[in-house]
């Protein structure tokens, strides 16, 4: 071993224990790794810094905007809706559901952005059904890098595994060559996450900031407006389009309530519909056709045009109050406000705010918000001017004074939102972009195709997580630079040439798991697969199974989350410690271990599917 080689270790081993012991930051132990490779030495400032445009690092950043685009057009709330209705307000039930269908998108895209896509799915469902976000996050992950084994162009690993192959002129890999191994790991892993749920914590997921004041439901009055899509359509017909999104309390036609003496009552412009609806929705409905926050609709526009038609008038309206926004207000106690109908008190008139809705702690609302009579500890949603509310925040009937946290859905791009993954997806797959290319097209193209703004798209983007990968991928370049990982190699060649076929893909499964810890599958591959067809070669056996447990070695082994990448996303929400990663993937990864030299023995080598006594005993034989 040379001087570089043990200061390199010394320099991982430092960095691992960092890692495991929590005390600093993950993304900053990785700044200090970046540091302590380039001031060492071993690495040069140029390959010290590759990290951050290195292809993991782009796929996950662009994996945070498509995402983002996918949340923001609505398309994350009708998965996470079609999920939580399956999930139920059981965990098992949750983990039994979220596991499989994770893994089926995984077989079919990247791993990163079904991981990336799902987390704000699960977390809100964790919120919604009171169940800690840790226990659904792991399982999420760790579903979503083993549906990668389902086929053999959902991980690069398994690409390059079969390119080796070929190249060498010892054999050939399918497409769905390993898809009964990967059918079987991504049942165990459901098994495996069912039985041992105990190994999971249990805490809640990271709250973002702002979001201490975010309630579930607020009243609020929609209005259909003149030209509407909805006029003469029945009342039924729109709740059942919204019956995910709102509940409708009332209707009032001209002021009075009307009756509801069936469900084939049909809407007319102007009717007014009390609603339950999250802030989401209250922050969307605008892109809703032929609908409008009632308030704003009657109180918002300085002037009208003659003759313009809502839409355009909407239109005009919105461009020109860029710098209006949704602020709720707690009713103090003692407020001149207690006592007094929305309506009396005239919001617009005394305070230039409207009142757009309400939340109520206990009680049911069932007139419009204008009759309700205001009690202590209300909460009013108010639409107004910023430089309104920045005179208003020391307004003695208010209590408090937060932004109203919500996020818009423009559900009319979710087409052109779905369109643009299904094209990262296939170009991805067929080879006709590099992959990082291919997302990064794919998050400029959400962007271009304004299915997420430019601002909220490098607010999608968690740091932390770049930074994270960013700084651990110099690793794998450190190992080969220091001929760590040549030396591995060879030791490897030289212990198991006498070994039992069976123990030799154990070896190279465990060979390939170690590794991809600081290496990327794809160089864990690179590295150990020409290892694996010589010792193959050596023992007079087909190169296939060995070259296979090790591209499943370098894909699905779960020791620590730098492993991978799709770990590090739900590192932060799910409140994980590397611990958590060890003490729940270590078991799993044994048991992934074993099943594929099993399976790959069966399916290359001749080898039994049910083991007997005789068989155990020769497991091992030399």
């Amino acid at each position: 071993m040379t001087l570089q080689s043990g200061l390199f270790l010394l320099i991982l081993v430092t960095a691992l224990a960092l890692f495991i012991q929590g005390r600093v930051r993950v993304d900053l132990v990785a700044m200090l790794l970046v540091l302590a490779l380039a001031l060492s030495g071993i690495l040069g400032l140029e390959a010290a810094l590759a990290g951050f445009g290195s292809e993991p690092a782009i796929i996950v950043a662009a994996a945070f905007v498509i995402s983002g685009g996918l949340s923001a057009t609505g398309v994350t709330d009708r998965i996470g809706q079609a999920i939580g209705r399956a999930a139920g307000a059981s965990e098992w039930r949750a983990v039994a559901v979220v596991m499989p269908a994770v893994a089926a998108l995984a077989a079919f895209s990247h791993h990163l952005m079904v991981t990336a896509m799902m987390l704000p799915i699960l977390l809100r469902l964790a919120r919604d059904q009171g169940l800690p976000a840790s226990r659904l996050l792991m399982p999420m992950a760790l579903a979503a890098s083993l549906g990668t084994t389902l086929t053999l162009f959902s991980a690069p690993a398994f690409l390059l595994a079969r390119d080796l192959l070929e190249r060498s002129g010892t054999g050939s890999l399918g497409i769905f060559s390993i898809t009964p191994i990967g059918a079987l790991l991504v049942l165990l892993g459901m098994a495996y996450m069912l039985v041992a749920r105990w190994l999971l914590p249990k805490r809640a997921g990271g709250t973002p900031e702002g979001e201490y004041l975010r309630l579930d439901r607020y009243y609020t009055e929609l209005v259909v407006e003149q030209e509407s899509p909805w006029i003469g359509r029945s009342i039924a017909e729109f709740e059942a389009r919204f019956v995910e999104r709102l509940q409708v309390v009332d209707w009032l036609r001209d002021g009075a309530r009307q009756p509801r003496r069936g469900d084939d009552e049909r809407l007319h412009a102007g009717d007014v519909l009390l609603v339950r609806a999250s802030p989401d929705e209250i922050a969307s409905i605008a892109g809703e056709p032929g609908l409008d926050l009632h308030a704003v609709a009657k109180y918002g526009d300085d002037e009208d045009e003659p003759g313009e038609r809502p839409a355009a008038r909407r239109a005009r309206s919105r461009a020109a109050d860029v710098d209006k926004q949704l602020v709720q207000a707690v009713v103090a106690p003692n407020s001149v406000f207690i006592g007094r109908t929305v309506g009396d008190i005239d919001f617009l008139r005394t305070l230039g705010v409207i009142v757009v809705g309400m939340w109520r702690k206990e009680g049911f609302l069932g007139d419009e918000v204008a009759q309700v009579r205001l009690r202590e500890g209300d909460l009013l949603v108010l639409w107004g001017r910023q430089r309104t509310f920045a005179d208003l925040a020391a307004h003695r009937g208010f209590l408090m004074m937060v932004p109203f946290v919500a996020r818009r859905r423009d559900r009319q791009r979710a087409p052109v939102a779905l369109g643009i993954v299904a094209a990262v997806i296939l170009a991805s797959a067929s080879g006709a972009l590099p992959v990082q290319l291919a997302f990064l097209a794919g998050a400029v193209a959400m962007v271009l195709g304004r299915c997420v703004s430019i601002e909220q798209a490098y607010r999608e983007i968690d740091v932390r997580i770049y930074v994270m990968i960013a700084g651990v991928i110099p690793l794998g370049a450190a190992m080969q630079q220091t001929g760590t990982a040549e030396l591995l190699a060879r030791q490897l060649l030289q212990v198991a040439a006498e070994w039992s076929p069976f123990a030799v893909l154990l070896l190279v499964f465990a060979a390939a798991s170690l590794l991809t810890q600081v290496l990327s599958d794809a160089a864990t591959v690179v590295l150990l697969a020409p290892v694996a067809i010589s010792l193959a070669q050596a023992l007079g056996l087909p190169p296939e199974p060995l070259v296979v447990c090790t591209a499943l070695g370098a894909v699905a082994s779960f020791l620590v989350p730098i492993g991978h990448h799709g770990n590090l996303l739900i590192l932060n929400p799910g409140q994980y410690t590397f611990g958590d990663f060890i003490r729940v993937g270590a078991p799993l990864t044994v048991l992934i271990g074993v099943s594929s030299a099993w399976l790959a023995r069966y399916l290359w080598l001749g080898g039994p599917l049910w083991p007997d006594g005789a068989v155990l005993r020769a497991l091992f034989a030399t």
